[in-house]
């Protein structure tokens, strides 16, 4: 009863919305490792002119979450609290000027890819090798195949706590491996990407290639996140992970990948606490090995469960 109490005595704090508001709703479904707690609010809004007046209306009290693609991403058990954010079909447009690609932040970074290759646009063909969308690529620098985000970033646009516009140049956003110094607050909903244009045979040819890679290489067909750990300066996580005894290595239903060590996969029945448990031992196992500590690339959000209780 407490609970519906408060769930109820949050709706009544919420502005009104053109989009959808759904309280008390499972979002594991919506996360490629299919785990994790409720959504307190999930928002889903119907366009940016719906976000920015949200969130402009929005007491700053109220905690804000936003999901991208939700692949390289662990949701805790214990749900997320306050309002998450949902980016929709509104905002996965993805335009193309010439070499010039203008991308929705919902956009998956495999449709940015393809559109472009369909267009005669390359310099984008690394995208195909990425989970996730633009939004999350831009957030955390995202890269692969000796490319990033950053190399091909011309501008971004999101909208902060308090729903104001802000469009930044890539230099702007202080990116570092797999970092970028964006404003927590900031809501990116779309990224203008410069690419060359060239013959569309050429880069299918490469998107090719980059797909026989992964799949040979990476546990594509698993319920998984993508890497789990960064790379240490000169070194490969997983070639760490591996001298330390963990590929395989398994915590309730999370396993260590045993055709790539840096990904972990949930095997059918992991919750959340197994994943990032299991990453952990992991990072202790290379400490004590190597001497080397590990930093996450998964992000970890939502409320650790409550264990036990008082009677």
């Amino acid at each position: 009863m407490m609970a519906a109490q408060k769930l109820k005595h949050l709706i009544d704090q919420l502005p009104k919305v053109r989009g959808t508001l759904t309280a008390d709703i499972p979002i594991a479904r919506l996360t490629w490792f299919r785990v994790g707690g409720n959504a307190e609010i999930l928002f889903e809004p119907a366009d940016q002119e719906d976000l920015q007046a949200f969130l402009q209306a929005l007491p700053q009290e109220i905690d804000v979450t936003v999901l991208g693609g939700a692949s390289n991403l662990i949701i805790r058990d214990g749900g997320i609290a306050g309002v998450t954010i949902k980016l929709g079909r509104p905002f996965s447009k993805i335009d193309i000027d010439r070499s010039t690609v203008i991308a929705g932040a919902a956009a998956m970074d495999i449709t940015v890819s393809r559109k472009a290759r369909d267009c005669g646009v390359g310099d984008l063909e690394f995208l195909s090798g990425i989970p996730g969308s633009i939004g999350g690529a831009v957030r955390m620098n995202a890269g692969a195949y000796e490319a990033e985000i950053k190399d091909v970033l011309l501008t971004a646009t999101a909208i902060d706590r308090r729903g104001q516009l802000q469009t930044v140049n890539a230099s702007d956003l202080g990116f570092t491996y797999r970092h970028s110094e964006a404003p927590e607050d900031w809501i990116f909903i779309s990224a203008t990407l410069q690419g060359i244009q060239e013959k569309s045979e050429a880069i299918a040819a490469r998107m090719d290639e980059i797909a026989l890679a992964r799949e040979s290489s990476q546990p594509l067909r698993e319920r998984t996140g993508g890497s789990t750990f960064k790379n240490p300066k000169g070194q490969k996580a997983w070639q760490l992970i591996d001298s330390a005894g963990c590929r395989g290595m398994q915590r309730g239903g999370a396993q260590v990948s045993n055709t790539h060590c840096n990904f972990l996969i949930n095997t059918g029945s992991a919750t959340a606490a197994d994943l990032e448990g299991l990453g952990e031992e992991v990072r202790r196992r290379v400490k004590n090995e190597t001497g080397i500590q590990l930093e996450w690339e998964i992000k970890r959000i939502g409320v650790l469960p409550i264990v036990g209780g008082t009677s």
